[in-house]
């Protein structure tokens, strides 16, 4: 019985000094200041921003996937806002047919979110050659959140049965406030 009970107090001791190795493998590990990585480069109640990279042996090669990467990241947050946006308006404004307002809406915000990707401000890139000869192009797209609220009044504008329902008022200032929510990030 007293062999049985040594046995599992030092397999107990085994497995307390076994998780204890990958904590001091962590300590060991470098930490990697990331480019672009303070507050001015995120997204904020103002400004939609989006930081990415690219890497490839080609310099302009890498600047063109870091490019894409960027703009896809800003696209989607532009789109998941106005989506977001959408679906507090409609509920809020009591919409009468409020699956077919939404569709439209986001059908809409699709074509807007593909005009500002093509007039978006680079407001940063940096690139590195590494040691194996690789380029990491990293960029910083911006775009003003002002500029995507005119761009889908000016849709709905154009859109006579959007229009009836549509309170650009009301629709900026619910944009405003989930555009708040990137300050807390």
């Amino acid at each position: 019985m007293v062999l049985v009970a040594c046995f599992l107090l030092s397999s107990c001791k085994t497995s307390q000094q076994t998780t204890g190795k990958p904590y001091e493998k962590a300590e060991e590990a470098t930490e990697i200041n990331l480019p672009f990585s303070g507050r001015e480069y995120k997204s904020d109640s103002k400004n939609f921003r989006a930081v990415n990279q690219g890497k490839s042996p080609d310099m302009a090669t890498a600047k063109k996937i870091a490019m894409a990467n960027a703009i896809t990241e800003i696209g989607t947050r532009i789109q998941n806002t106005v989506k977001a946006v959408t679906s507090q308006y409609t509920n809020q404004r009591n919409v009468a047919d409020a699956v077919n307002f939404e569709k439209k809406f986001e059908e809409m915000a699709r074509v807007v979110v593909n005009q500002i990707t093509q007039n978006i401000d680079v407001i940063g890139e940096k690139c590195f050659k590494g040691s194996d000869g690789q380029y990491t192009y990293w960029i910083v797209l911006e775009t003003e959140k002002d500029q995507v609220i005119k761009k889908m009044t000016s849709a709905v504008s154009s859109n006579a049965e959007l229009k009836l329902d549509f309170d650009e008022y009301m629709y900026s200032k619910i944009f405003d406030e989930e555009m708040k929510k990137f300050e807390g990030r």
